[in-house]
């Protein structure tokens, strides 16, 4: 009881902060979860779980301590031991391994001086190729060690004695891993840009998959919803998992590409670009339930689609670039469902769309009025008679607008056609400025009174005259 107390004020206080706290136990099984990662990407997805869940947060807490003994990144030790003694006091991970601590940095250091020697040797001798990959050496050590900072600078200086495609690409890759573990993801697109400008036919495969998954959550965190979807649903499924599996698995690709493509796509791009991409299925096979909802939002069943996102909302909630995105992407795709619901009614009662949509004993009144204030939604609310009343355009009224803006640009074209001919006549050549597109907008008062100007003006003389 008291270890359970402990990891609830441990998770209260990460909440006070600003943190995501999930009381649900998620579906996922821990040790399963992690044999499809490998590098640094296994820590952060362990710590984060142990602060965020409820459930997990014990046990994932003394993974991450695990974890970071196994490598040689100190800093990543301090902060999992700080939080597993404050969630977990009793347990033995929680006592401090100082004599760790020592032996590693001790290990850091020497082996820091020792590579950038070496690095200095090869500058002294102006090998190219060496100091290339001397720099390489220290970018990766660096990286091991938790100094992306360091690791960013030895990987950039690298460019500067690059001589081969392979060279750019891996200086690129580099460059991209490290952006993206410190969370600078404009970097990230950067760097993914540079790689994809220089590979051949040979190394686009093997690199299509790092780059579109790399570049879709870069995307993601940058809250371009719509442009990562289609990142992620070009990702090539022939190419084995090893090749990106230190940043995202084929689960997390199913997940982050149907759950992008069904907040930010129509039904018809939902059926063509998702359900019936023959490679993208492959993913789906991992995450089944995500086909099944995008299936059920085409054919109407919107209810069902959401009640299958939210079992699995514990799950997204604890993925290292879903969590803070989760909020705003189901809020999107609830307002697709209550707005296409709508769409072939002219009025609808308030009590159906609770029975669809509000969670018993609830109403999601106050929903459709945000909703409408925001445009989301065309329709207005009765509230004598409970009644949700579409707000149809005036259909005369419309022709009637497209009436006269036909009528404008017919104008316009012919007061533009009658300049030309008068110019022609008059024998000028017309000034080579910017070239009027006839029936596109420009400042009618503007055309009337240069066209007045010229052809009343008594300085033309008589080589304004013509015969009618």
């Amino acid at each position: 009881m008291a270890a359970s107390e402990a990891v609830l004020g441990y998770l209260a206080k990460h909440s006070n902060t600003g943190g995501v706290v999930v009381q649900d136990l998620p579906k996922l099984d821990l040790d399963l979860y992690l044999q499809n990662y490998v590098g640094r990407t296994r820590f952060d997805r362990l710590f984060l779980i142990g602060q965020s869940s409820v459930p997990l947060c014990a046990e994932a807490l003394k993974a991450a301590v695990a974890e970071a003994k196994a490598g040689k990144d100190v800093s990543r030790y301090r902060d999992a031991w700080d939080a597993i003694r404050t969630a977990v006091p009793n347990d033995p991970e929680a006592q401090k391994d100082d004599a760790w601590i020592e032996r590693t940095e001790t290990a850091n250091k020497a082996e820091t001086a020792r590579l950038e020697g070496e690095l200095k040797g090869y500058r002294n001798n102006l090998i190219k190729e060496s100091i290339r990959m001397g720099n390489e050496d220290l970018g990766k050590h660096f990286e091991s060690i938790g100094r992306l900072f360091e690791a960013t600078e030895a990987y950039t200086r690298m460019r500067q004695d690059v001589s081969t495609t392979k060279h750019i690409i891996d200086c690129g890759m580099h460059l991209a891993n490290v952006s993206l573990y410190r969370r600078d993801y404009t970097m990230v697109l950067n760097n993914i840009g540079k790689i994809t400008a220089v590979q051949d036919s040979d190394e686009e495969k093997a690199l299509q998959a790092y780059t579109k998954i790399v570049s879709g959550i870069a995307l993601l965190n940058l809250e371009r919803f719509g442009d990562a979807a289609k990142s992620f649903l070009r990702t090539d499924s022939s190419v084995p998992s090893t090749e990106y599996n230190h940043i995202a698995s084929p689960n997390d690709i199913a997940v982050y590409g149907g759950l992008l493509a069904l907040a930010t796509m129509d039904r018809k791009e939902l059926q063509q670009r998702v359900l019936d991409n023959q490679s993208f299925r492959t993913f789906f096979e991992h995450e089944p339930h995500i086909r099944k909802a995008i299936s059920l939002f085409v054919n109407g069943r919107y209810s069902s689609c959401l009640s299958i996102l939210e079992g699995s909302r514990a799950d997204y909630l604890l993925d290292i670039y879903l969590q803070s995105h989760i909020p705003a992407i189901y809020s999107r795709i609830r307002t697709k469902c209550i707005v296409q619901y709508f769409v072939p009614f002219s009025c609808v009662t308030i009590e159906s769309l609770d029975a669809a949509f509000a969670q018993p004993g609830t109403s999601i009144a106050s929903e459709l009025v945000e909703m409408i204030r925001q445009d989301a939604l065309k329709a207005r609310i009765d509230a004598k008679n409970e009644l949700l009343v579409a707000v149809r355009p005036d259909a005369r009224a419309v022709m009637q607008k497209e009436v006269l803006l036909v009528a404008q640009n017919y104008e316009r074209e012919a007061k533009e056609r009658l300049r030309r001919i008068s110019i022609t006549a008059a024998g000028l050549d017309s000034v080579s400025g910017k070239k009027l597109t006839l029936g596109g907008t420009t400042n009618s008062s503007l055309d009337e009174a240069w066209y007045d100007e010229n052809t009343h003006s008594p300085s033309q003389g008589a080589g304004m005259e013509t015969t009618g």
